[in-house]
């Protein structure tokens, strides 16, 4: 009797930590959940019509605070910068018209959150990938993020010069 109490008080324990944690989830968490979302906003498959292109940069969009500041170092060896969140869909937009495909993926990211726990930076290794082409695009990324509203936003992102 005494040890099935003790079965029922550590299963109903463990199942008051999962609810905490699937309820509050950490700020890490979080991020890296927006990092993901971005990465999947980011690539697209060949043959997408008009109206998910267009929702789909907006999508991207919706990652960034409005008045965010990018500015990467693309395989061109220019350094492009935009300031905002609709630049970045325009900027999504024309990426969609330049090339057929795109796969972004985000294998490695270290994210540090602030004392505040309102600001973080996350240092991401991002690759993208045009299907035909034969080099992998890799660049070593810093994304600052902001919490406003309630939701990690994307303030800046660059890339990481070696």
């Amino acid at each position: 009797m005494k040890w099935s109490r003790l079965i029922l008080l550590a299963v109903v324990a463990a199942l008051g930590v999962w609810a905490w944690t699937a309820l509050h989830p950490s700020a890490e968490r979080l991020i890296r959940k927006q990092l993901d979302g971005v990465a999947r906003a980011a690539s697209f498959g060949s043959g997408e019509g008009s109206l998910a292109t267009l929702a789909a940069a907006d999508n991207l969009g919706d990652f960034f605070s409005t008045n965010a500041d990018v500015q990467v170092e693309l395989p061109d060896r220019q350094e492009h910068r935009l300031a905002g969140r609709e630049e970045i869909r325009q900027a999504a937009m024309a990426a969609r018209a330049a090339v057929q495909a795109l796969s972004v993926t985000f294998p490695g990211v270290t994210i540090i959150v602030n004392a505040d726990r309102e600001s973080a930076v996350a240092d991401v290794l991002a690759l993208a990938r045009v299907p035909g082409e034969r080099d992998t695009i890799e660049r070593q990324m810093k994304f600052t993020l902001r919490k406003i509203d309630g939701q990690w936003l994307i303030v800046k992102v660059e890339t990481v010069r070696a």
